[in-house]
């Protein structure tokens, strides 16, 4: 647990360096920060409580949303919508949750893809709130202390603090009580039951938290953007893209969602840049060798050699 804490202080540290390196490059910075607090966020549900979720899209869409509706038809602050998609990205979990933790196999994740294409239409038909298929801009936004929200550098740190948040929150809660809930769970949903362990009530508490995480990213996603569009906000694709990277990293592990998100993120940006028009070939075999090789995903296979290692020296 200390090591943990001490590991993400000294990343902060660097995190907070980078901007002033010569070869940095923000724009990178600020997706992989996203992507691993959106990562960590869903790794507490579809990691440590064991629900595959592919429609973690609507809460990043929620929080962009309320951004960019904020600003530009009620005047008002980030700070204040975010906090208002946290609101309603906990209370749309837990009914959510409450509606289909009951479904088995792969039910649950057939039902996250609905409501995520749910809240897709509403965006589109809707012309009088969302802007409709032409998406929101965002061109005013206050600036507190002399705070640029449209400068890379302001969102960058932003994304820093995200990031340092939901890691932070998942090492807090891997040592609670409701994090060796969450495990049980996972491992064997009966067995807990036997223990005295209410299944549905701790999923739902995973669930609620994976929620509202994921929407303060999806607020800092919209400054980010400045322009939302509901076919690319509420994209399948995004969803996959968020659950890949924990499979890819290692799905119930603390440092799993970030490292899958830096491999994802940057080797993405270098196949695009080399490679061109083949980018995506070789970023998908990748992918497959990493999931074939490291079935476990990589902090995850680390793990379970390091645990191997340590009770083969014991016996």
């Amino acid at each position: 647990m200390k090591k943990n804490y001490i590991l993400l202080i000294v990343l902060l540290l660097v995190g907070c360096i980078y901007p002033n390196l010569p070869f940095a490059y923000l724009t990178v910075g600020i997706t992989v920060l996203l992507f691993s607090g959106w990562a960590t966020s869903w790794n507490l549900l579809g990691g440590w409580a064991g629900q595959l979720s592919l429609g973690h899209a609507s809460f990043v869409g929620l929080g962009a949303y309320f951004v960019a509706l904020g600003a530009s038809q009620f005047n008002l602050a980030p700070w204040w919508a975010i906090l208002l998609a946290m609101l309603f990205a906990g209370i749309l979990a837990l009914l959510w949750g409450r509606l289909t933790f009951g479904l088995s196999g792969p039910y649950f994740s057939l039902s996250t893809i609905a409501i995520a294409e749910i809240f897709r239409l509403v965006a589109i038909n809707e012309e009088w709130l969302t802007g409709g298929a032409s998406g929101v801009f965002i061109d005013i936004l206050p600036q507190p202390f002399g705070l640029d929200f449209f400068s890379k550098t302001t969102q960058y740190y932003l994304a820093l603090f995200y990031a340092f948040l939901t890691i932070g929150i998942t090492i807090y809660i891997s040592g609670r009580k409701i994090g060796y809930q969450l495990r049980a769970v996972r491992d064997n949903e009966e067995a807990a039951m036997a223990a005295g362990i209410n299944p549905l009530n701790v999923k739902l508490k995973a669930f609620v938290i994976s929620a509202v995480l994921t929407s303060i990213g999806g607020g800092i996603y919209g400054i980010f953007l400045s322009f939302i569009e509901p076919h690319i906000i509420f994209n399948l694709l995004l969803s996959i893209q968020i659950a890949l990277t924990v499979i890819i990293g290692g799905r119930g592990t603390i440092w799993g969602p970030a490292v899958g998100s830096l491999l994802l993120v940057v080797s993405g940006e270098i196949f695009r840049t080399t490679f061109a028009q083949a980018n995506m070939l070789i970023y998908g075999v990748l992918i497959l060798v990493v999931i074939l090789v490291m079935p476990r995903g990589i902090v995850g296979e680390y793990s379970h050699k390091m645990i191997k290692r340590k009770y083969a020296k014991r016996a």
